[in-house]
C-alpha cells in the first residue's frame, strides 16, 4: 500500500504503539553500569546477543577492572575470555585498543560526541550512536541490519546505506522514540521479520506496513 503523508504519520504512530506494547520501552542494559564497561559490551555485542555478552562480562571485568588494565591486557587472554561471543580475535584486539585510547586521550572517560567516539578502535557509527543512547541517553537512531531492513520494508526509508536510512528515520520518527527504535526492531527482526522470511501472518504491524520488497521475497520462495 502506498501511504499519503497524512496517512503515513498515522501509520507511524500505530506502529510505534504496537512496538511499545510488544517489546517494551526500556532496553535491558549490560550488568556492568560504568560507561567504559557499557562501551566494551556494545563492541562485543556485534553479531551476537546482549545475553551472550553478559555471560562473559563478569570474568572480563573481574580480571580487568579499569580501562587502563584492559588496555594493557594480554590479547590472547582476552580472546579466550570472550570466545563465546564470536569474532573473538577481532573483538579482543578492538576492546584492548579502545581502552588504551580511552586512557591515553580521554583519561578513561567515554566521550559524549559522535566525532570523538569514532576515533576509538572498534567503534563505528552504529556503536557510537548506541553508546550515546545507552550510556548518556542522548537521542539518536542506531541503524543496524535489522533496522535497515525493516525500515525499508515498512516504507519509512529508501536509502541504500545505513547513514541515509538514519537520516530518513530521524525525519519520520518522533525524537522521543529514537533511542528505543533499535532494540525494538532488532527483536522484531529476530523473531518475526527476518532477512530470509517476513512472517506477515503473525506480525502485529501488518495493517500499517507497506511491505516493500516482501511480495518479491514471497514470489522467489513460491515460484
Amino acid at each position: 500500500m502506498e501511504a499519503s503523508k497524512q496517512n503515513r504519520q498515522e501509520y507511524v504512530t500505530e506502529i510505534l504503539s504496537r512496538l511499545d506494547e510488544r517489546y517494551g520501552t526500556e532496553k535491558e542494559t549490560f550488568d556492568f553500569p560504568q560507561p567504559w564497561q557499557q562501551l566494551v559490551g556494545i563492541i562485543l555485542s556485534a553479531q551476537t546477543t546482549d545475553r551472550q555478552v553478559n555471560q562473559v562480562l563478569p570474568q572480563l571485568f573481574g580480571t580487568y577492572g579499569t580501562p587502563a588494565e584492559l588496555g594493557k591486557a594480554d590479547v590472547g587472554e582476552v580472546m579466550e575470555i570472550i570466545r563465546p561471543v564470536g569474532l573473538h580475535k577481532t573483538k579482543g584486539r578492538n576492546i584492548i585498543a579502545c581502552c588504551r585510547r580511552l586512557e591515553e586521550e580521554f583519561g578513561g572517560a567515554v566521550p559524549q560526541s559522535i566525532q570523538e567516539l569514532l576515533r576509538l578502535p572498534g567503534v563505528g557509527r552504529k556503536t557510537a550512536t548506541l553508546c550515546l543512547a545507552d550510556v548518556y541517553h542522548i537521542p539518536g537512531v542506531t541503524v543496524d541490519t535489522h533496522v535497515f531492513r525493516i525500515a525499508r520494508r515498512l516504507g519509512w526509508a529508501r536509502g541504500k546505506t545505513p547513514a541515509a536510512v538514519e537520516k530518513e528515520l530521524e525525519a519520520v520518527l518522533p525524537r522521543t522514540h529514537w533511542n528505543r527504535i533499535n532494540f525494538q526492531l532488532v527483536e522484531h527482526g529476530r523473531t518475526i521479520c527476518s532477512a530470509r522470511k517476513a512472517d506477515c501472518k503473525i506480525c502485529p504491524l501488518t495493517p500499517w506496513c507497506e511491505k516493500k520488497g516482501v511480495e518479491k521475497q514471497h514470489e522467489e520462495r513460491n515460484p
